[in-house]
C-alpha cells in the first residue's frame, strides 16, 4: 500500500498515486514528488524529441515545453509518431501537441513554434531540465553554458542514421542509491557458499547518498589526445565520439544532416570532414573507415527509440535524485545493436 499525502505542497492526489502507483513502488514516493514538481524543456521534435517527449510525459513530469520553429516534413512521418496524417507544413511542435498532451492529462504539455536561438538567457532559468536535439554545435555548447551556471540540468542528444548519442551535464548533482545491506557474520563462522549469501541478503537494504560532478560540453568535445595517457585511452573510447564530432561538423558547414536525397554528394562531405576534424583532433583517420557514410542517414525509428529511452530515463533519474546518472556520453550503435557509456573530458 503507497502511503499518500493530500494537500500540502507537493503532496501527491489519491488520482495521481492510482496513476503512478508503478513508478512509486519503484523508485519511491519522494522520487516521484520532485519529478512531478519539475519543467523540462524539450527542443527538436523530430523522431527522437517524440520518444523523448513520451517517456517524460507517461513518467509525470510537471510540465514539458515542446520547442521547434521548423515545419513538418515528409522525412518527419517516419519516425515521429505524434504528429498525426496531414499534418505536412505544420509546426512541428504544434502538430505534436496534442497527441503528446493525450498521454497524460495530468502533465501541462506546451508548443513553442519560435527559434530556440531567439530565446533570452532568462528563459531556460525557469526550466529545471534542458533537453536538446536537433541543435547546432555552437547552440548546444551556448545553451549548456547558460545551464550550467544557472545551476539547470542539460542533455543533449540526436539519432544519425544507425548511430545515436545522448549527453549530460548535471554539474555538482546528488542522488541516492539503493545498496544492498551487508550482513556481520559472527566470528568462527564457517565461510562457504551459504555465509556468502548472508552476507548479501538482498531482503535488507540502504539508501546511500553520493555526489558526482560533470564537465560542459565544450570541454568533453574538446578532449587533447596528444598526451601519451590520452593515446592509451584513445584505444578504449568509442569510434563513435569520433564520429559525433564529424556529423556536428556537417551540421554546422551545412544547417543540416546529411540527407538520403543528396547522398553521393553528401557522402564526398562526410570522408572530407572526417579528414579534417579527425586530423584537427590529432588522431588517425583510420579510427572511422570509409564505410560509416553509409550508416549515419536520416532517422531510424528504433535507434530514436533506444535513445529516447536512454536519454528520458537519465532526466526522470537526475530530476528525481534516484540511482547514478550515465557521466556523460552515451552511444549507441545500431548496426552491432549495443551502447556505450563513455566519460569524457579534462583528465
Amino acid at each position: 500500500m503507497v502511503e499518500k499525502e493530500e494537500g500540502g505542497p507537493g503532496g501527491i492526489s489519491e488520482e495521481e498515486a492510482a496513476q503512478y502507483d508503478r513508478q512509486i513502488r519503484l523508485w519511491g514516493l519522494e522520487a516521484q514528488k520532485r519529478l512531478r514538481a519539475s519543467r523540462v524543456l524539450l527542443v527538436g521534435m523530430k523522431g527522437l524529441g517524440a520518444e523523448v517527449a513520451k517517456n517524460l510525459i507517461l513518467a509525470g513530469v510537471k510540465g514539458l515545453t515542446m520547442l521547434d520553429h521548423q515545419q513538418v516534413s515528409q522525412e518527419d512521418t517516419r519516425a515521429q509518431f505524434l504528429i498525426p496524417v496531414g499534418s505536412l507544413g505544420r509546426n512541428r511542435a504544434e502538430a505534436s501537441l496534442e497527441r503528446a498532451q493525450n498521454l497524460n492529462p495530468m502533465v501541462d504539455v506546451k508548443a513553442d513554434p519560435e527559434s530556440v536561438e531567439s530565446k533570452p538567457e532568462e528563459f531556460f532559468t525557469q526550466f529545471d531540465a534542458v533537453c536538446l536535439t536537433c541543435c547546432s554545435r555552437d547552440v548546444m555548447v551556448k545553451i549548456n553554458q547558460i545551464c550550467h551556471k544557472n545551476s539547470v540540468k542539460f542533455f543533449t542528444g540526436d539519432v544519425f542514421g544507425y548511430h545515436g548519442y545522448m549527453f549530460a551535464d548535471l554539474g555538482e548533482h546528488e542522488f541516492v542509491e539503493e545498496k544492498t545491506k551487508v550482513a556481520k557474520v559472527s566470528p568462527g563462522v564457517e565461510d562457504g557458499p551459504d555465509t556468502k549469501k548472508a552476507k548479501l541478503d538482498s531482503s535488507e537494504t540502504t539508501m546511500v547518498k553520493k555526489r558526482v560532478v560533470f564537465c560542459p560540453l565544450k570541454e568533453a568535445l574538446a578532449v587533447d589526445w596528444s598526451g601519451e595517457k590520452a593515446k592509451a585511452a584513445l584505444k578504449r573510447t568509442a569510434p563513435d565520439y569520433f564520429l559525433l564530432q564529424v556529423l556536428l561538423k556537417f551540421r554546422t558547414d551545412n544547417g543540416r544532416d546529411p540527407s538520403p536525397q543528396n547522398y553521393a554528394e553528401d557522402s564526398k562531405l562526410l570522408l572530407q570532414i572526417r579528414r579534417d576534424v579527425l586530423e584537427a583532433l590529432g588522431v588517425g583517420a583510420d579510427l572511422l573507415p570509409d564505410e560509416f557514410v553509409s550508416y549515419c542517414f536520416s532517422e531510424m525509428a528504433p535507434v530514436c527509440a533506444v535513445v529516447g529511452g536512454v536519454l528520458g530515463q537519465e532526466v526522470v533519474k537526475a530530476l528525481s535524485q534516484r540511482d547514478p546518472p550515465h557521466n556523460n556520453f552515451f552511444f549507441f550503435d545500431g548496426i552491432k545493436g549495443n551502447g556505450i557509456v563513455e566519460c569524457l573530458g579534462p583528465s
